[in-house]
């Protein structure tokens, strides 16, 4: 396993196993316990997700020491402030059936994110969390949050995939110091990404699949990278990614296939955010 330091010094592991999508609580205590069993120290799991309790019993479940796992979780738009924070966090906490957890993430850029983000910084002082950090904030988020409060975000975690791969947004982050985490690394599927002519002449070289040229792309970018599936086999094959390199050349013609495309909406639009918006009072 590989990992990056995050502002605050603490390690988190370089690539991820998450959760979105896996709702069926045998299913997801499976493929997280599988996951672990390969490798991934990561976990990335949220309440929106309704699978919280799941990834609590696959982690009992591993035999691998608490201290060796990074446990992300986030507090969705209708718990998107001070108090609501503190709530969220609280049953979060209680479904993962843990003592702290390792990354707390604002998961949208929509409501009081100003009074959620305090709620956060007090919960890490008090250390039961190791880091804390956003989702889905585009650089003009960053800003305004980072300028206005006490601690700087250590992650935000965005869509970033070869066919949106926010190489101006990067930038920003690494200059402030933000380590770039990506959900969507398979681009959910769309636009028949895995069979891609570009990504498939690249695999076919290191006799590995279009799914792990991508993750290694991200890898070889700095991003730390999310993969998710529900197959056992393709959870053991997406964690693949250490042995081998992309070139230069590799990395430019992947390049050339951004489009700026999102695969879900854009959060500075205001469509979006009244979409957002309409979760409040739903429970997860």
């Amino acid at each position: 396993m590989e990992y990056v330091t995050l502002n605050n010094g603490v390690k988190m592991p370089a690539v991820g196993f998450g959760v979105f999508q896996i709702p069926d609580p045998v299913v997801c205590q499976e493929v997280v316990e599988t996951a672990i069993k390969t490798g991934y120290r990561l976990i990335d799991t949220a309440e929106a997700y309704g699978n919280e309790e799941a990834v609590g019993r696959a982690i009992k479940a591993a035999s691998v020491p608490r201290e060796e796992l990074f446990i992300t979780t986030k507090v969705f738009i209708q718990h998107m402030s001070y108090e609501g924070a503190k709530t969220a966090f609280a049953a979060s906490l209680a479904k993962l059936d843990l003592d702290y957890i390792d990354l707390y993430l604002l998961h949208q850029p929509v409501g009081d994110t100003f009074g959620a983000w305090r709620a956060l910084e007090e919960l890490y002082k008090e250390g039961k969390i190791k880091a804390i950090g956003v989702s889905n904030f585009k650089s003009d988020h960053l800003a305004n949050l980072s300028l206005f409060n006490e601690i700087i975000p250590a992650v935000n975690q965005i869509e970033v995939h070869v066919f949106n791969q926010k190489e101006d947004e990067q930038a920003y982050m690494v200059e402030k110091g933000i380590q770039i985490e990506s959900w969507g690394a398979f681009a959910e599927g769309q636009f028949d990404v895995f069979n891609n002519p570009v990504l498939k002449e690249i695999a076919a070289k290191y006799d590995k699949t279009t799914a792990q040229v991508m993750l290694r792309w991200q890898l070889q970018r700095g991003i730390v990278s999310l993969s998710k599936s529900a197959n056992s086999d393709r959870v053991r094959q997406n964690f693949d990614i250490f042995d081998f390199a992309l070139t230069e050349a590799d990395m430019s013609k992947i390049a050339e296939l951004n489009t700026d495309t999102t695969v879900f909406a854009d959060h500075s639009q205001a469509k979006t955010v009244e979409l957002l918006a309409s979760f409040v009072g739903k429970t997860f």
